[in-house]
């Protein structure tokens, strides 16, 4: 894991200008909004907008998805007087910053590395921003490793900082409330509910699991998998919302807010993970602190953070997937092993303080910037 020295950030002269910072958005929405003589800066979310408000930046929440073309990126530069930038997803939101003459960092998603990569032109816009980046975080070792290979210019500019996880329960949550709002009209007691926790797009592939899930459910009417996140595609969204309905023993809800997001993790059997592809996801951690076990597709972003029979059960098909929750369901023994090593790997690899030290000194390169 590489992080920068960590000198003192402390805004003890006010608030400091900082970068626009680009995201697509999938929790969490509503733009953060300060208010000051300094410049706004767009600001991703979760933790990334909290690191860089406590060193004293102002900061605002912009979703790539919503800026379609660089010329208007152009006007919100002039507009707000930005000074530097910083984008999630080297493609999705790095390609919006190139040519504007603002120094800005990304940071790789997992449909950079897993999915764009394959597409020529994609793959040759993102080596020029690339070229252009102060700098790129990567979340493992091994995505870094994939960035190095596929861009060699880059090696000299790419860190390794995993997500820090801090999750906060709303102790106002219901979860039977939550159930009978799911249409799911059985005793809390006597379900074993697993969580499928994302934004509705392709990537994500919720669909995945659901005919073998509706199979077992059948077999035992007391299993159900509730599928929660926002709609990021609308096409796809009615899909799912199609398919869902007429599943056996799957629910499908929108997004919630974050706080009731973890009261229903921390209340479920297990939170279960089917996407084609991954760079770290925040669900799989967030569960493992929260003290509830994981099932999670093999695929390589998952599988470099839940090690199997380890800190979590990975599978490869729908049908793995039935048979390594029902062991989970029946071994209590295995359960509990498996909650205790994911609480301590998220701990010990995944420190919140870590992940702020390292993106305030990032951000400190591109003030550099501004300032030469």
């Amino acid at each position: 894991m590489a992080v920068l020295p960590w000198p003192p950030l402390a805004p003890e002269g006010g608030n400091r200008q900082s970068p626009l910072l680009l995201a697509p958005v999938e929790r969490d929405p509503a733009p953060h909004t300060s208010h000051g003589s300094n410049p706004q800066l767009p600001l991703v979310p979760g933790g990334w907008r909290d690191h860089l408000e406590a060193a004293g930046h102002v900061c605002i929440l912009k979703d790539a998805s919503d800026l379609e073309s660089s010329s208007e990126i152009a006007k919100l530069i002039e507009a707000e007087s930005l000074e530097a930038a910083l984008a999630l997803h080297l493609y999705r939101g790095g390609r919006l910053l190139q040519g504007h003459g603002i120094p800005f960092g990304i940071i790789f998603g997992g449909t950079d590395l897993n999915e764009d990569v394959n597409h020529g032109e994609k793959k040759k816009v993102m080596g020029k921003v690339l070229e252009e980046a102060r700098f790129a975080v990567a979340f493992t070792e091994s995505m870094k490793e994939m960035a190095q290979t596929q861009w060699p210019h880059a090696r000299g500019k790419i860190y390794v900082q995993s997500q820090g996880i801090v999750t906060g329960p709303n102790s106002a949550f219901n979860w039977n409330t939550f159930l009978h709002q799911s249409g799911i009209n059985q005793s809390a007691d006597n379900l074993h509910i697993f969580l499928l926790v994302c934004g509705l797009r392709q990537v994500k592939d919720p669909l995945y699991l659901v005919d073998a899930f509706s199979e077992w459910h059948r077999e035992e009417p007391n299993v159900y998998m509730v599928i929660v996140g926002p709609e990021v595609d609308p096409v796809f969204t009615r899909e799912v919302g199609a398919r869902v309905k007429s599943a056996a023993g799957v629910r499908l809800i929108r997004e919630m807010p974050q706080g009731d997001l973890h009261a229903a993790l921390k209340n479920c059997f297990a939170v279960v993970n089917s996407s084609v592809s991954e760079g770290m996801s925040a669900a799989i951690l967030e569960a493992m602190d929260l003290e509830v076990p994981v099932l999670a597709r093999n695929i390589p972003g998952n599988a470099a953070v839940v090690k199997h029979e380890v800190t979590g059960l990975l599978f490869s098909d729908p049908q793995e997937f039935v048979q390594l929750a029902k062991r989970l369901v029946s071994d209590p023994a295995l359960e509990r092993e498996i909650v205790a090593n994911g609480r301590e790997y998220v701990r010990a690899r995944h420190s919140w303080q870590a992940e702020r030290c390292t993106y305030q000194n990032l951000i400190r390169t591109l003030e550099g910037s501004i300032q030469d």
